[in-house]
């Protein structure tokens, strides 16, 4: 559209402004100097709702319940910040948000990066690369324009600086785990069962934090006493922190943990400028604890455990491949591989193990199969702070086919964690249901 500057300063137009129902009237005439401030205000305006299109999609991500959103506009691109606690597929979550995105917050002249954090700590981004030749705008934008990656870019350091709205600290869940256990040990019976049904209160206080309290509740208990004589007792009782560094991810746990233990656990993973490839190290130092006659007793902490290895992911078939050197809880040591599909509600895999112990049963080889199933409801919004119930990510199990009782045994230091969850945050899967949700 072209304009005519002349033919605007020599507009002479006279306007009626009538008020209410009366008669009254006032013409204005517009003055050369009026007619520069409109003429200004024409040429501000689509600037304005530039910057008002990157609210509009703040405003809708916050009523469709994600949090920690903020918008923040820099010379190289727009980024947004965000964190999906709304949707349980994380895939599907981002999916959701980047249609609105599309709708309502796209820039028009550069590029647009969506940083999605996870308990306050950023995993990954979501990119979009602006061109020169896209003279139609960004009308024609769609996930597949997407990249995945976990760089976040040189703008993140002044984005995460702007105020984020709906925020999740101070936040509490009520999130109820089942937990379904079989072996087959007893001539008589096919399998015993473990069935148990553990609440547990999260809440983070502040970035990367996690407060966790956790009771565990007997349905059935054939494993005899050793498991608390089918009294209700105390799960997970942890305090936990999350930091990112660059491309290392740090996790230290402190507390109870499952399998009886209880102590300090760090986990540490590398993620090479390939997300393919990373490396993965844990080290932890735990006693025994346990809960017997409505009393809980614990050890002293003398167990040194550990793990180090790394992983390898196939993006064609979503397929992760991990190998690892460990110490078990016994001191005895060993080399662990597995492989985990990871499909959109569940995850299915196999993992195969050799124990360097001579009273090991099979010559310290074991192996079997494992797999998680996203429970639902696959959508859940907070009410302002008020306590939210809901279940847990996944029910996941693992075969023991050798059926190996006391080596290549270790724990996990935290209850919302598992094989199950681990590609959740990993650009490469997001990618992928980007283009099939």
């Amino acid at each position: 559209m072209s304009i005519n500057l002349q033919s605007i300063l020599q507009v002479n137009t006279c306007f009626t402004v009538y008020f209410g129902s009366t008669d009254i009237s006032k013409k204005l005439r517009i003055s050369h100097k009026a007619a520069i401030l409109l003429l200004l205000m024409v040429l501000v305006y689509p600037l304005q709702g530039w910057s008002q299109s990157g609210d509009a999609a703040v405003e809708e991500l916050v009523k469709m319940g994600f949090e920690n959103v903020s918008c923040t506009d820099t010379d190289a691109e727009r980024v947004y910040i965000l964190q999906n606690t709304t949707y349980q597929l994380q895939g599907v979550g981002m999916a959701k948000a980047v249609d609105v995105i599309q709708s309502l917050g796209m820039p028009d002249d550069r590029n647009c990066r969506i940083v999605v954090l996870d308990n306050n700590v950023p995993q990954y981004s979501l990119v979009y690369q602006w061109h020169d030749e896209d003279e139609d705008g960004n009308a024609d934008v769609s996930r597949a324009d997407w990249e995945a990656t976990y760089e976040l870019g040189d703008s993140y350091k002044v984005a995460s600086k702007t105020k984020k709205k709906n925020r999740s600290l101070f936040k509490t869940d009520i999130v109820v785990y089942p937990q379904v256990q079989y072996r087959n040990i007893v001539i008589s019976k096919m399998y015993t069962f473990l069935i148990t049904v553990s609440p547990a209160v999260e809440l983070s206080l502040w970035p990367g934090n996690k407060l966790t309290g956790q009771v565990i509740i007997p349905i059935m208990n054939e494993y005899g006493d050793t498991y608390g004589r089918s009294q209700v007792r105390q799960g997970y009782m942890t305090i936990s922190q999350d930091y990112r560094w660059k491309n290392l991810f740090l996790t230290g746990t402190f507390g109870t943990f499952n399998n009886m233990r209880w102590g300090a656990d760090l986990q540490a993973r590398y993620v090479f400028k390939d997300p393919r490839f990373a490396l993965d190290g844990e080290i932890a130092y735990t006693g025994n604890s346990w809960f017997n006659h409505w009393r809980w007793k614990v050890g002293p902490m003398n167990t040194l455990t550990w793990s180090v290895g790394g992983s390898f992911y196939w993006p064609r078939f979503n397929v992760k491949f991990d190998l690892h050197a460990q110490q078990y809880l016994l001191g005895e040591r060993g080399i662990h591989f597995q492989f985990v599909r990871q499909f959109r509600y569940a995850a299915i895999g196999f993992y195969a193990m050799k124990v360097f112990e001579s009273d090991a049963a099979h010559h310290g080889l074991n192996g079997g199969f494992r797999f998680a199933i996203n429970l639902p409801p696959y959508k859940y919004k907070r009410k302002g702070f008020i306590p939210r119930l809901l279940p847990s990510h996944n029910i996941n199990t693992t075969y023991n086919a050798g059926n190996e009782r006391y080596y290549g045994k270790s724990f996990a230091p935290r209850a919302d964690r598992n094989f199950g969850t681990e590609n959740s945050f990993n650009p490469i899967f997001i990618k992928s249901e980007l283009l099939n949700y």
